[in-house]
């Protein structure tokens, strides 16, 4: 039942992912490490004169690559996204990571990368993306979720369930042959995970077309089926645990084979273990009705033309 609380939300709204370039450290170091003397023809060890006069790191610097400063601020932000314990080891690792993101810049930008279309075209996006971001933070007025509307949503979800639920299987397939195949192996005993696996077009055939557990108030009723769709929610209350449809369901332009895994009297979480993704699940649809309402305000004082 937790899984069926936890599925109840959906994330929405503009994020962007900032990707970090991951090189040996060891690699990093090198690139980075002062150039070592060469020595003269004669075989003589002096200083190259460029090395001796390179020139201190600035005091909020971790580095430096070709006169560009790695900033102790970067490493820093690394450090707080990683989300694992502060610790030198780590920090050598970012500041190696970030060298190799410099050198690449480099290298890309000495041969004109940047000037590239599609270059730019995705710098715009992204550009648009994080303005878009910042905006809708500072101007969404969402409407606040207290806790007497997950309370009230928490009991909304309990009065949909019914005094059994069930852990079901599926295979769909698009054609009657192919689904009378997989019922023929299955009365000759062949594996209904495996069969999946091989046959099956519908919802985690990788995994054996395992569904998550799920709960009916019967008798079934049109709109109160958990958005399964009613043909199965319907079976799936009649078979016993371990029996399978005798014939394939037609689900839209799919035929479904339904196995009854396992089935239960219905586990309720406590509302204290609930509340937290059932908050979630709420602010994201005032964050949605919010956004909604932006828009159509920004439409409503726009000229629009198509």
């Amino acid at each position: 039942m937790k899984a069926k609380f936890s599925r109840m939300w959906m994330a929405a709204g503009v994020c962007v992912a900032l990707s970090v370039v991951t090189l040996p450290a060891m690699a990093a170091k090198s690139a980075a490490a002062p150039s070592s003397a060469k020595a003269d023809a004669k075989g003589d060890n002096k200083v190259d004169s460029k090395a001796s006069a390179q020139k201190p790191l600035p005091a909020d610097a971790v580095a430096s690559v070709n006169g560009v400063a790695i900033s102790k601020v970067s490493v820093d932000a690394m450090v707080k996204a990683s989300g694992q314990p502060d610790s030198p080891q780590l920090r050598e690792l970012f500041k190696g990571q970030l060298i190799a993101n410099e050198l690449l810049k480099q290298a890309a930008q000495k041969q004109h990368y940047d000037t590239r279309p599609e270059v730019q075209a995705a710098v715009e996006a992204a550009k648009t993306m994080i303005v878009t971001r910042a905006f809708m933070t500072e101007h969404l007025n969402a409407a606040p979720v207290s806790d007497a509307d997950v309370k009230a949503k928490y009991d909304a979800v309990v009065a949909t369930l019914g005094e059994n639920e069930y852990h079901a299987s599926v295979i769909a397939v698009r054609d009657a042959v192919t689904a009378q195949t997989v019922l023929d192996q299955l009365k000759k005993g062949s594996d209904f995970a495996a069969l999946a696996r091989q046959y099956s077009q519908g919802p985690n055939a990788a995994q054996g077309g395992q569904l998550n557990w799920v709960s009916f108030k019967t008798p079934i009723t049109a709109g109160n089926t958990q958005n399964w769709p009613q043909p199965i929610a319907e079976a799936l209350v009649k078979l016993p645990k371990g029996g399978v449809s005798s014939e394939p369901l037609q689900i839209g332009d799919q035929l479904w084979i339904l196995r009854v895994d396992d089935k239960r009297a219905t586990q309720i979480p406590k509302f204290e273990e609930s509340a937290p993704l059932l908050r979630k699940q709420l602010e994201q649809v005032a964050m949605e009705k919010a956004t909604a309402q932006m828009i159509g305000d920004l439409v409503k004082s726009a000229r629009i033309q198509q």
